[in-house]
C-alpha cells in the first residue's frame, strides 16, 4: 500500500521533471552489454517521459571516445528519440581523457552538440550548469580559473528560492560514494577551489558520475555536512560498483521532480524497470537535508 507522501506527490503536479544518467560507456559493438543497457534505459525513460524536460548525461558517454562509438550512440538514441526529451552532456574522462586533447574534445562537441567543455541551459526557468575538464587527463578533471569564476557568477544569478542543478563527471574528494580517499574515485584537480565556490551557494545541487557506485551505497547522497550543497552519485547505466570494491551487473540513474518547496530525487533501476527503494531523497529549505522517510 502506498504511503501518504507518495499519494500527495502524485496529486501535486511537479514544476519540472528530468532524468540524470551517467557512464553509459557505449562501444562500437551494437550487441555489447553496455549498448544494450543504454537501449533499455532509454526505453524505460520513454515510458515516463511525457512530463520530462530533459535527460542530463554526466559523462563517459563512450567507452573510448572513438568515432564509431558516437555513431553507435546516435543509432541507439534514434530508436527512442521521438518519445524522449532533449539530452545534454557533460564530458567524461573516457570521452576526452585519452589521445590528443583537442581532437577528442572537438569530436565530443560535434557528436553531442555541446557548445564547449562547460555550458549552461535554462529549462522552465531553472538553471542547469555543466562543468567539464579543460585538459586531457586520464582520470581527473581540470577546471580553469575562468570556469570557476563562471560557475560562481552563474550560481549567483536568478531567483533565490530556486535550486540550481550542476553536473560534473568526477566527484569531489570525500563526498559521495566512491569518492572517499581510500576508494580512489574522486577526481577534480582543483578540489578545494571548487568546494570553496560551491560553499557560497547552498541552492546548488551537484550530480556526479565516474565512480559507478550503486545507488544502494550509504553515501550515494552527500548532505554537505553543513558547509557544502547536497551532492548525488548518479551510479552508471553500463555497470555498477560496490562498497566491497567489486564490479556488479546493473544499470541505474535518477528521476528528479521539482516542486514549489522541495526537490525529490528518486533512484531508478533500469535493469528491473523499478525504483530503488532506499534511494529516495527529498531536499527542502536551504537545500541541505537528509534523505526522506519512506
Amino acid at each position: 500500500m502506498e504511503n501518504d507522501k507518495e499519494t500527495t506527490e502524485r496529486r501535486e503536479r511537479p514544476l519540472l521533471v528530468f532524468q540524470v544518467i551517467t557512464d553509459t560507456h557505449v562501444t562500437a559493438d551494437p550487441d555489447h552489454e553496455y549498448n544494450r543497457n543504454l537501449d533499455r534505459a532509454l526505453a524505460d525513460i520513454a515510458v515516463r517521459a511525457e512530463e520530462s524536460r530533459g535527460i542530463m548525461h554526466v559523462g563517459d558517454l563512450t567507452d573510448h571516445g572513438y568515432p564509431e562509438e558516437y555513431e553507435a550512440f546516435a543509432a541507439i538514441w534514434a530508436r527512442h528519440a521521438e518519445r524522449l526529451p532533449a539530452i545534454r552532456f557533460a564530458t567524461g574522462n573516457h570521452d576526452v581523457g585519452q589521445g590528443v586533447w583537442s581532437d577528442r574534445l572537438n569530436r565530443f562537441l560535434a557528436s553531442t552538440g555541446a557548445p564547449g567543455p562547460y555550458h549552461d541551459h535554462l529549462i522552465e526557468g531553472y538553471s542547469f550548469l555543466f562543468l567539464g575538464t579543460e585538459e586531457g587527463h586520464e582520470l581527473f578533471a581540470s577546471l580553469s580559473e575562468r570556469q570557476l569564476d563562471w560557475l560562481d557568477a552563474k550560481l549567483g544569478e536568478g531567483a533565490r528560492d530556486k535550486p540550481i542543478f550542476v553536473f560534473l563527471h568526477q566527484p569531489l574528494l570525500n563526498t559521495v560514494a566512491g569518492s572517499l580517499e581510500a576508494q580512489r574515485w574522486f577526481g577534480v584537480t582543483q578540489d578545494e577551489a571548487l568546494k570553496a565556490v560551491l560553499a557560497k551557494h547552498p541552492r546548488a545541487i551537484l550530480f556526479t558520475g565516474h565512480t559507478h557506485w550503486e545507488l544502494e551505497a550509504p553515501r550515494t547522497f552527500y548532505d554537505g555536512e553543513g558547509t557544502l550543497p547536497p551532492m548525488f552519485n548518479a551510479a552508471s547505466v553500463a555497470y555498477l560498483w560496490t562498497d566491497e570494491d567489486e564490479r556488479k551487473t546493473g544499470s541505474q540513474g535518477y528521476d528528479v521532480e521539482v516542486y514549489r518547496d522541495r526537490v525529490l530525487v528518486r533512484g531508478r533501476d533500469f535493469a528491473r524497470g523499478a525504483w530503488v527503494e532506499n534511494a529516495r531523497f527529498e531536499i527542502k529549505g536551504s537545500l541541505r537535508r537528509q534523505p526522506s522517510a519512506e
